[in-house]
């Protein structure tokens, strides 16, 4: 099978705006930067990696670089394109590093969000704002500037991401919070729920219940994710050996980590990289 592969950006920034765009990508498009699209109105299906959605109007999808894209059939869009890469992230203020990394470290658990009418006015607005800044001619300080913008839609966006579960309160929704944050900064030296549970000072019970209320699985999933993601990046966009990715990621050994990337990925490291690194080559 066939693969396309993203070309490279300007600045590693890019915000395109289209109307009634029309879109069919028989082939798979493997991403370089991480993308946000934002659909005001649309008609047709998506499929990114091994998932299918069907395309909602006042939706929003985060992708990460490395996952594959494919529009299978006509697809009409209306909306906004938001590409950029990790060294133009590097230029946003620390503050919105956690939003970025729940976001983006392990996308296919935020790939579609959709949108109240009130966030949908605040991001529409944004991205407006944001493209209009972006087609300015260049000045000295403008990639800060448009740095300083990814910044508040990140903000905005991980709000909407953690009020989009529903039927548990202000304080679990916060505990949710500060343990995926927390998942975000430590997945690679901590993969127990207890060692998590008692940085935030709960019952790893009542954690993993949290989780469930808060994200339909439990705590050991959500962790799991985070490692298995970071994995998956590692063995296509690297050529570091299974061992030593395992250590990286502080597995006691490589066949400790091979059994644990198999149980969640349904395949070997190695047959993973092969079919992904060499895909399409």
């Amino acid at each position: 099978m066939e693969l396309a592969f993203e070309q490279d950006i300007k600045d590693s920034f890019r915000v395109s705006h289209f109307t009634q765009n029309e879109r069919i990508t028989p082939i798979p498009e493997r991403l370089a930067y991480h993308r946000i699209l934002f659909v005001a109105e649309g008609s047709g299906v998506i499929e990114i990696d091994d998932a299918r959605f069907e395309l909602r109007k006042k939706s929003l999808f985060l992708l990460s670089k490395g996952q594959l894209l494919r529009f299978p059939e006509r697809t009409v869009l209306t909306g906004y394109e938001l590409s950029f890469g990790d060294c133009f992230w590097e230029k946003a203020p620390d503050s919105a590093s956690n939003c970025k990394a729940v976001l983006f470290n392990n996308a296919a658990e935020n790939q579609q969000l959709i949108v109240n009418e009130v966030a949908f006015a605040e991001l529409s607005f944004l991205f407006q704002t944001m493209h209009h800044e972006f087609e300015k001619k260049d000045y000295v300080n403008k990639i800060d500037a448009l740095a300083a913008y990814l910044k508040i839609m990140m903000i905005k966006i991980a709000n909407i991401n953690a009020e989009a579960g529903a039927g548990f309160d202000n304080y679990e929704k916060q505990l949710y919070r500060s343990f995926i944050e927390l998942v975000s900064r430590k997945y690679r030296e901590i993969h127990e729920v207890a060692e998590y549970a008692q940085a935030l000072n709960i019952p790893a019970r009542r954690l993993s219940d949290i989780c469930r209320r808060c994200a339909g699985k439990g705590a050991k999933e959500i962790i799991n994710g985070q490692i298995v993601a970071e994995a998956k990046r590692s063995l296509q966009f690297s050529s570091q050996p299974v061992k030593e990715i395992a250590y990286y990621l502080h597995f006691s050994t490589p066949e400790q980590f091979s059994h644990f990337f198999k149980k969640n990925a349904q395949m070997s490291p190695q047959d993973y990289r092969t079919r992904f690194v060499n895909f399409g080559r």
